[in-house]
């Protein structure tokens, strides 16, 4: 039975998950960064704050599931995209690992594997893949052989956008379910709207929601209007790449996607399409080394390997640049 190893330290998070080629998790340790309040991720500090956490991790990782290192197949790590002082310290205790060890290297694309573990999770087939985090935010389907694009952020990401309203609003971080909950006792107020084609853009909203909140607007009904409009806004193009695709189901990935308000939403279109709406778990909805893990175990598994040399960090990899072997 082989078994895959893997690493993930895009940003805030450093983990370590292993995981069989059956699927079966067989561990999950985590250790998170948390900026101080008011403010958002360090690079430099969170890159330090993996680096003293990276051999604790590795080792309750092991330890948790009784195997050593010689037991493991296969090493996974996050190769891209993130922030480059963070993928740094992932990335070479990779290649120390499979150097050391003698184990096949694979790195592996952050965002195709949140849509690996929630295939994975949920058991859906052929989806419309809704990736809305902290970092990026996306409309993905397969077709011919990659993960295409069909929609995405203009300017900052969705996670990106709750988290800057709520250091605005002075609420604690992670800002996105504290706004959900104000959100619960707002009102409507009129702000942006703002979807061109496919693509959504975030600023002007956060912009506008600042003007609101400083004319008297109660922090309730700020937060309700930002909710419903940039979720209204993601709906409308996941709606739109389905009647594109064809497809029957929509997989929501990534840490907003444990939003309850932004999972009815989408429910609801989906049952108006005869689809059918699948949400990743929340555990593996934010940053997991399990991800990785079982993503390595798919590329290995169809042949794909990365040599020392290729292994660098791709801070800007994309979505639609990998190949996707795995698929037939």
């Amino acid at each position: 039975m082989m078994i895959c190893l893997g690493i993930e330290s895009t940003a805030h998070t450093f983990g370590v998950g292993i995981i069989d080629e059956n699927g079966k998790i067989l561990a999950d340790e985590r250790e998170v960064y948390k900026p101080p309040k008011g403010s958002g991720i360090h690079p430099r500090e969170a890159a330090e704050e993996h680096i003293k956490n990276s051999k604790i991790v590795l080792k309750n990782s092991l330890e948790s599931c009784g195997l050593k290192i010689e037991e493991i197949d296969v090493i996974a790590f996050s190769q891209g995209p993130g922030l480059p002082n963070c993928l740094q310290v992932g990335a070479s205790l990779a290649r120390y690992l499979s150097l050391k060890y003698k184990k096949p290297l694979i790195g592996v694309n952050h965002c195709i594997a949140h849509i690996e573990i929630g295939k994975l999770m949920t058991g859906c087939g052929d989806p419309v893949i809704v990736y809305c985090s902290g970092g990026n935010t996306q409309i993905i389907a397969y077709v011919k052989g990659k993960y295409r694009i069909f929609g995405e952020t203009e300017d900052i990401a969705i996670g990106n956008a709750f988290d800057v309203l709520a250091r605005y609003l002075g609420l604690e971080m992670p800002g996105g379910p504290k706004i959900d909950e104000l959100a619960k006792n707002g009102k409507w107020v009129e702000l942006p709207y703002v979807v061109k084609g496919m693509d959504l853009s975030f600023t002007g909203i956060l912009t506008e929601c600042r003007r609101k909140r400083e004319k008297g607007v109660k922090m309730e009904d700020i937060c309700y209007s930002f909710v419903e409009t940039v979720f209204s806004m993601l709906t409308e193009v996941t709606e739109r790449a389905l009647a594109h695709t064809d497809k029957k189901e929509v997989l929501l990935v990534g840490g907003v996607a444990a939003s309850q308000r932004l999972k009815e939403m989408m429910n609801i279109m989906c049952k108006e399409r005869e689809a059918k709406c699948y949400v990743v778990p929340r555990r593996y909805s934010g940053d997991n080394g399990v991800m990785i893990a079982w993503n390595g175990i798919l590329a290995f598994n169809s042949g794909q390997i990365t040599r020392i040399k290729d292994s660098t960090i791709r801070k800007d990899w994309r979505t639609d640049e990998v190949e996707i072997s795995w698929i037939k």
